[in-house]
């Protein structure tokens, strides 16, 4: 990676790390439906801005039921259950359940794709589920029936975002960038303008929770998605899947320092099991990640 990629990869994590705290804000004061819904139009919006600022075509009639279902994949549902969970769960406490994209990925590709699972990524499956286990049993919060079904929530979530590349990758290939980036947030906002709409605030939010909702729109979903397919143009998937490893603990960082949120003992030993199988199920070695780091990349 060029240092210019790198500094790509942190503003995307920082960003992406960013929305479990913005969402723990606004969350309580917007409620999980109408907070979604004015998340995807806020940052489809500025997807479209940037798109007709750059003069790049958005091709959207021809893939529109696709980019429906996609809309629900990677928007629409794991929003709405990220939201739904961060009304019980901690923010850090989420990006950290949040990690476990790649495990679902790693699942789901075998099944899917066709996909070898070796003894090491299916170690790696293991571990993460032990990791899950540890945050939860050993997290902080009582694990009442609330707790639980946010938790579960939360790896629904992870799994709908790992089920959405699989279905870009078998049902949107070579569809631009832009497109899919606008396309997804149109798609979205089909299965969350009626709820969000309905479920809408009773009372005006406060100026914190607005601009809470106002971050979350434009960076945590704008900007991240320019910034995410911007690396993937860049440096290809692979690399920036690495990304997974470094929104937990901006998750942690801002929930700590901003919101004064506990960090547990079985929060840390969980991010560290989690991580670990991540890197077992992407067979990640040590010189593999130090070979990505001198690693220079065409632009």
């Amino acid at each position: 990676m060029t240092p210019l990629d790198l500094l790509l990869l942190l503003g995307l994590a920082t960003v992406w790390g960013g929305s479990y705290f913005f969402i723990r804000i606004a969350v309580p004061a917007f409620g999980p439906a109408a907070l979604v819904a004015a998340r995807v139009v806020i940052g489809g919006l500025l997807l479209w801005a940037v798109a007709r600022g750059m003069r790049q075509p958005l091709v959207i009639r021809r893939h529109l039921p696709r980019l429906v279902i996609l809309g629900l994949l990677n928007a629409a549902l794991p929003y709405m259950l990220i939201s739904a969970a961060e009304l019980h769960l901690t923010s850090s406490f989420a990006a950290i359940l949040g990690a476990t994209v790649p495990l679902f990925a790693a699942a789901m590709g075998a099944r899917l794709l066709g996909e070898r699972l070796n003894p090491a990524r299916l170690a790696g499956l293991v571990l993460g589920v032990v990791g899950v286990g540890v945050m939860v049993g050993w997290g902080p919060m009582a694990l009442d029936r609330a707790a639980v079904l946010s938790v579960l929530a939360m790896l629904v979530a992870s799994a709908s975002y790992a089920s959405s590349g699989i279905y870009t990758k078998l049902q949107l290939k070579g569809v631009s960038t832009y497109s899919l980036a606008f396309g997804q947030q149109l798609g979205a906002l089909v299965w969350l303008v009626v709820p969000g709409a309905m479920l809408a605030p009773r009372s005006v939010p406060s100026p914190t929770a607005i601009g809470s909702l106002i971050a979350l729109g434009a960076l945590s979903t704008g900007v991240a998605y320019l910034l995410f397919f911007k690396l993937l143009e860049r440096v290809g998937p692979t690399k920036t899947a690495t990304v997974t490893y470094l929104i937990p603990f901006v998750g942690m960082l801002m929930g700590a320092l901003v919101l004064g949120e506990p960090l547990t003992s079985g929060m840390l030993v969980g991010l560290v099991l989690v991580l670990g199988s991540v890197l077992l199920v992407n067979e990640v070695r040590l010189g593999t990640l130090l070979a990505m780091r001198a690693t220079r990349s065409d632009p």
